[in-house]
C-alpha cells in the first residue's frame, strides 16, 4: 500500500498545482496522499481553504484518499502548538511539523513542541532526535518520519534507533516538491531497510502504521466535512 503523507504544490516551495499533484500520485498508485504545505501563521487559513477544495473535488473522481494538511515550518517552537490547533480548528486534517533536520537551521526546541502537542500528526525528518521526544511522541500517537529527500534522509538510522527504544510509530514520506519525488514501492522499501529496519518492521511501518493513520484522518474528515 504506497501512502505519503508528505507532499508540496505550488501553494508553497512544489512545482505541481494540488489537483495535478494528487493526479500524478494516483498514476503512480499511490492509495492516499496528504497535501502539507509550507505555512506559519499568517496565511493558514487560506491554504486550508484552496486545499481543502481541490480534496474535495479529486475525492469525488479518483480512486485515493487525498488529506488536507499543512506542515508547520521554522515556526518558533513556543508557537507550535497554538498554530498547529489553529489548523486543526481551520479545517486542516494533518498536521506536519518542520522538525530539527540537520539540513536546515530549524530553532531547537521544535521537535520537543511537536511531540508534546495533541493536534501534530506527523513529525517530519526530525533529524537528531532524543529519546525522550521519541517517548513522548510514542505517548501522544505522534509519528516520526523516515524521509526520502536529500539531507533530511541522513538522519532516518538514528530515528529508527530512537523509534525502536521508544516504541513510537515510524511512517515514510517523500517530502515530494515534484513529480520526480513521489515514492514508489521500491523506493519506499529501500529507505525502510536503509534505515536500517528488519522485515517485519517494515511491513509495520509501510503498511500497518499508514493504515493507523488513515482512519485516523478519515475520523476527522466525517467529522468535519470539506
Amino acid at each position: 500500500m504506497l501512502c505519503d503523507f508528505h507532499a508540496h504544490t505550488l501553494l508553497s516551495d512544489g512545482v505541481l498545482s494540488p489537483t495535478e499533484l494528487v493526479r500524478r500520485a494516483v498514476v503512480s498508485g499511490y492509495r492516499a496522499i496528504g497535501l502539507t504545505d509550507h505555512v506559519a501563521a499568517g496565511y493558514l487559513s487560506r491554504l486550508i481553504n484552496e486545499i481543502r477544495s481541490d480534496c474535495a473535488l479529486v475525492a469525488a473522481s479518483w480512486q485515493i484518499d487525498a488529506f488536507p494538511g499543512v506542515e508547520l515550518t521554522h515556526v518558533p517552537a513556543d508557537a507550535i502548538a497554538e498554530v498547529a490547533r489553529k489548523a486543526k480548528e481551520q479545517g486542516a486534517v494533518l498536521v506536519v511539523v518542520h522538525g530539527e533536520t540537520i539540513a536546515e537551521p530549524v530553532e531547537p526546541g521544535t521537535n520537543m513542541a511537536a511531540v508534546r502537542c495533541p493536534h501534530v500528526d506527523v513529525l517530519a525528518h526530525p533529524g537528531l532526535l532524543t529519546l525522550e521526544e521519541a517517548r513522548l511522541a510514542a505517548a501522544n500517537g505522534v509519528f516520526l518520519e523516515l524521509s526520502a529527500r536529500k539531507g533530511h534522509c541522513l538522519t532516518n538510522g538514528h530515528v529508527v534507533k530512537m523509534a525502536r527504544l521508544a516504541s513510537a510509530k515510524l511512517i515514510v514520506n517523500s517530502d515530494a516538491h515534484s513529480e520526480e519525488d513521489l515514492l514508489t514501492t521500491d523506493l519506499a522499501q529501500n529507505i525502510a531497510a536503509g534505515a536500517g529496519l528488519e522485515p517485519g518492521e517494515i511491513k509495520q511501518v509501510l503498511d500497518l502504521n499508514p493504515r493507523l493513520l488513515i482512519d485516523r484522518l478519515k475520523q476527522r474528515m466525517s467529522a468535519r466535512p470539506v
